[in-house]
């Protein structure tokens, strides 16, 4: 798939979207065909590092183990249409930090998976209000997006907003940090 396949709706929200989202394939390694300016700024990558790229990329060589587990079972399978898991990312610069990776299946009306929508969000440091924030802009953007898909013939599965305990996600994104800023960690 080549990011002319994405209908124009489609690109126009994701690079209006005020949080960080991204858009892959749905088949081969996934690559990313498209990614904004909110994501940009919280990978510190630019499209030409990224595009045409698996987003594992921006794992570096950290574990993930769970993480990586759960996005493998969402993408093998048919039944799970999203799926939010706490990674920990490193930006261009080295920098590791926690992301709340929410991705959702954008499927043509036939059924097929066409798409993967991907957002991000940096709780490494986060206030839960911060959070809360995120969450709601989430949920207005996912509400927003709808309509825009139906346009093109793309329905999005699961919602993204009831996926995860807040929480023990910004808690468990604490821990994650601590550990990755104990001494002797890389």
């Amino acid at each position: 798939m080549h990011t002319q396949d994405i209908p124009t709706e489609l690109r126009r929200y994701i690079e209006g979207a005020h949080i960080a989202l991204a858009l892959a394939a749905a088949g081969g390694d996934t690559s990313l065909l498209l990614v904004n300016e909110p994501f940009r700024q919280l990978t510190g990558y630019a499209d030409v590092d990224v595009v045409g790229r698996n987003c594992r990329l921006l794992q570096r060589d950290t574990e993930n183990r769970e993480a990586r587990a759960r996005i493998q079972a969402f993408l093998q399978d048919e039944r799970l249409g999203a799926v939010r898991t706490p990674i920990v990312n490193v930006r261009k610069d080295g920098r590791p930090f926690v992301n709340l990776l929410s991705l959702s299946k954008l499927k043509a009306l036939s059924g097929e998976v066409r798409f993967l929508l991907a957002s991000q969000f940096d709780v490494s440091r986060s206030q839960p209000e911060l959070l809360s924030a995120y969450e709601t802009a989430l949920s207005r953007t996912v509400s927003r997006l709808n309509p825009t898909l139906a346009e093109s013939g793309i329905v999005i599965e699961g919602s993204l907003t009831t996926i995860a305990n807040t929480v023990a996600t910004v808690a468990q994104a604490k821990l994650t940090l601590a550990d990755l800023e104990a001494p002797g960690c890389p």
